[in-house]
């Protein structure tokens, strides 16, 4: 039987994002006229210029996934241009003489830590046939399409057959052209470079981090002829060091590319333009937006408009200006409901009504504990301006909550209590906020780092890890008095991370996240289950002959006890990691597989960090129909975001 339920998982960053499309006429009199192309819905990315007119071919995840929309001047709304059935990603879409160019990751690899994505193309011509073609050669890896001028040519950051390494600031990727009439054909132009963009049909600029740190753009040169040169080529270094320059979009001139940069003096990612015969630089966006990110620019066939991404701003004027805290996500099983927490380390309370969690209304800080209902229409506050994090709600008491005291991911010495919140349920009946609560330490300030309980399905006991021999192990305690009365008990020991336990709900197994394989490795984790007695410690293999390469964490039960639910490394990285904020582990996705470690499937496909999840997969089904997405219940939708100064 496939999985099933309705699952609850946080996105790094994802919620803030706001973006909507831009423009300006770059030959204006006033450069301050921007435009925006978009409707202020969902989020909106990743575009090019459809003709002359500011048509616009864009991604959008309006439906729940990154999908290809197309919109022109004075629409209201854009149109579904199309969608791969099966596909949960789409990226990077192109038009160019009637053909569409695009990356989905709807087809497997040949293997794990391999990346989904590769290039297709379909026609738009309504006189001839529809057909999806695949032009990536199989068991090779594209990014990051561009289509020369005349159409002619195609060029991809490509891993071509290679295996992942598990690198993600900078990918390893080369730069390979084809002709659009012969994908097959393919040619390594350049080793090391990422994001292409065309200029005419023979110069192609690319970002690449230099020797010397700073991300720079590089100019290749090459004839028409493609077969007449040696490759690969030996690019020329185009912008100079001392500021960052990604992501570039060439001029069809020759002697302009637009590129984001971000300076040392300044915080937030800005769109300029490089003059590569004078070699200045011209600012485009800071002069309009200056406490805004910019993102992606994109160029005009004639060269008279330049387009990006941003932030839309806070007007309810603009589209949409609160984040839900419950947002649906497509799934790729049909009895499996997705939804995309605005928060962390969701827990159901035990009728499901409820979702305690995490808010992260300042960045990477968990300050506190909220409850939201769960159709999204009403939250409460428990615990404010307190760091904490990691939540459970207790199987028999609908009135508590155990969670996490004291800073997050830090040494095992460090101190962080678990705490037992109890509140009076009444009160969520009325139109206060800020509902009351006890918040009792069940852990003694001297035992170090304790964190990530998990309660037992009776109610009497609590998992969790804890640092006090100076190894991160897994200790079990009772679930009122804490270990004040003596009753706590180590379940693991070892110099290795024992971490995130979650208790089975038939209360036989409890499976955690551990390095114990590879102790002396702090990036590498699998999933183990234990008996709770300390018996039958195993390890689920869920990555076969390449298990050692595993990072899973964030594990969980399904109700039956036959699933286990996780986040990992799994799927390699699916989109340019510099393109986006929150470079910081770009390749968190959430899978399942059965507890044997059979039946493993992908459930989020995109260039975020997902985790912490929940699985409610009990009878009484969450209707996702009742979620209230637009009355109003929420958060102020700010654009605050972290963007790594790289």
């Amino acid at each position: 039987m496939e999985p099933k339920g309705t699952l609850v998982f946080s996105t790094v960053g994802r919620p803030h994002y706001g973006f909507d499309l831009f423009s300006l006429r770059l030959h204006s009199s006033n450069l301050r006229l921007e435009r925006r192309l978009t409707d202020g819905h969902s989020i909106n990315f990743n575009a090019q210029f459809a003709d002359h007119h500011q048509s616009i071919v864009f991604i959008s995840e309006r439906t729940g996934s990154p999908t290809i929309y197309l919109t022109r001047p004075g629409n209201s709304k854009p149109r579904l241009l199309h969608s791969v059935p099966g596909s949960h990603f789409h990226d990077r879409p192109i038009i160019k003489n009637t053909k569409l160019y695009f990356i989905s990751a709807h087809e497997e690899p040949d293997r794990l830590f391999k990346s989904w994505c590769a290039l297709y193309s379909t026609e738009l011509d309504d006189d001839k046939e529809k057909k999806t073609t695949r032009l990536t050669p199989p068991g090779s890896i594209d990014y990051s399409p561009a289509v020369s001028l005349s159409g002619e040519f195609v060029a991809v950051a490509s891993y071509g057959s290679r295996p992942w390494q598990g690198e993600f600031h900078q990918l390893n990727t080369d730069i390979v052209v084809f002709r659009a009439s012969q994908p097959c054909q393919r040619t390594v132009v350049c080793e090391r470079g990422g994001w292409p963009t065309w200029s005419g049909d023979s110069i192609i600029y690319f970002h690449r981090l230099a020797a010397d740190g700073w991300w720079s753009i590089f100019r290749l040169d090459f004839p028409q002829d493609l077969e007449s040169s040696t490759y690969p080529l030996t690019p020329t270094r185009v912008t100079p060091s001392g500021l960052h320059c990604f992501t570039p979009a060439a001029f069809h001139d020759g002697k302009r590319i637009a590129v984001a940069t971000r300076r040392r003096d300044k915080k937030f990612r800005h769109i300029e333009i490089f003059d590569v015969g004078t070699k200045t630089f011209s600012p485009a966006t800071e002069t309009l937006n200056p406490n805004f990110h910019h993102y992606n620019p994109f160029v005009s066939p004639d060269s008279e408009f330049l387009g990006y991404h941003r932030f839309r701003g806070e007007s309810t004027e603009w589209g949409e200006s609160i984040i839900p805290y419950l947002e649906p996500v497509s799934s790729p099983i049909r009895q499996l409901q997705m939804l995309r927490l605005h928060g962390s380390f969701p827990t159901f309370s035990p009728t499901t009504d409820l979702i305690a969690f995490n808010p992260d209304i300042e960045g990477s800080h968990f300050t506190g504990v909220k409850i939201v209902k769960s159709d999204g229409s009403k939250h409460w506050t428990l615990i404010k301006d307190r760091t904490a994090f990691y939540n459970s709600w207790s199987p028999t008491e609908r009135h508590v909550i155990y969670t996490s005291i004291g800073p997050i991911f830090q040494s095992a010495r460090t101190t962080v209590q678990i705490a037992r919140i109890e509140f009076d349920p009444s009160d969520l009946n009325g139109y206060k906020e800020h509902v009351p609560c006890n918040v009792k330490i069940l852990t003694l300030e001297d035992t170090g780092n304790n964190a990530f309980a998990s309660c037992s399905p009776d109610g009497k006991s609590l998992v969790f890890r804890s640092g006090r021999t100076g190894h991160k192990n897994l200790y079990i305690v009772d679930a009122v008095d804490g270990e004040f009365n003596g009753g706590i008990r180590q379940l693991t020991e070892g110099p290795c991370i024992d971490t995130m336990p979650h208790w089975s709900p038939k209360g036989d197994l409890i499976a955690f996240s551990s390095n114990r394989h590879k102790p002396d490795d702090g990036a590498v984790f699998s999933i183990y289950v234990i008996n709770p007695d300390g018996s039958g410690l195993r390890r689920i293999h869920v990555a076969g002959t390449e298990a050692d390469r595993e990072r899973i964490n964030h594990v969980c039960f399904s109700n039956d006890g036959e699933w286990l639910l996780f986040t990992a490394n799994l799927g390699g990285v699916t989109a340019e990691p510099v393109s986006w904020p929150n470079q910081f582990q770009p390749y968190g996705d959430l899978y399942v597989v059965r507890l044997d470690g059979s039946g493993l499937r992908r459930l989020t496909w995109n260039g975020y960090e997902n985790g912490t999840p929940a699985w409610h997969t009990g009878d009484d089904e969450l209707d996702l129909g009742r979620l209230r997405l637009g009355n109003g219940v929420g958060d102020k939708l700010k654009g605050q975001f972290d963007e790594p100064a790289q």
